[in-house]
């Protein structure tokens, strides 16, 4: 599969793998800012991109920065549709204890690809009965 770049920016890089076999690319910052404790703010990668049809891109954490420092995806995961042209923005949130700084170029995020069924939507007056039926939030139990 082909996805399609454009640099919106001189600074933006774009996304790569960093291992063989990894299933996100590293999205990076262009802009310097400092999240707050409870901050949030739109950060800017400065890339576009061209996604086949039938596909969608998924902006997801990334786990040093939720783990180390509490920083995470507003939106996780934030969903890029295939017929999206504009900047590609990460909306980030500081949930740790103290102020955290992005600096231009740091890895901010992972930007998996993954195909999309479409569905088709049937209104029906009964639903099939199965083993957990309308049991709600932790019906199956604590493990």
């Amino acid at each position: 599969m082909t996805v399609r770049f454009k640099k919106l920016s001189s600074d933006a890089v774009l996304p790569a793998y960093a291992r063989e076999g990894d299933a996100g690319m590293d999205l990076r910052s262009i802009a310097e800012l400092e999240l707050p404790p409870g901050g949030h703010a739109l950060v800017p990668t400065g890339l576009a991109m061209e996604l086949p049809e039938g596909c969608e891109a998924q902006v997801r954490p990334r786990s040093g920065l939720a783990l180390k420092h509490g920083v995470t995806v507003l939106n996780s995961p934030g969903t890029i549709d295939s017929g999206y042209r504009g900047e590609i923005g990460v909306i980030l949130i500081n949930h740790g204890k103290e102020a955290f700084k992005i600096a231009r170029g740091e890895r901010i995020a992972q930007l998996v690809i993954a195909t999309v069924a479409r569905a088709e939507v049937v209104e029906v007056e009964e639903l099939s009965s199965t083993g957990r039926g309308c049991g709600g939030f932790g019906s199956t139990g604590r493990a």
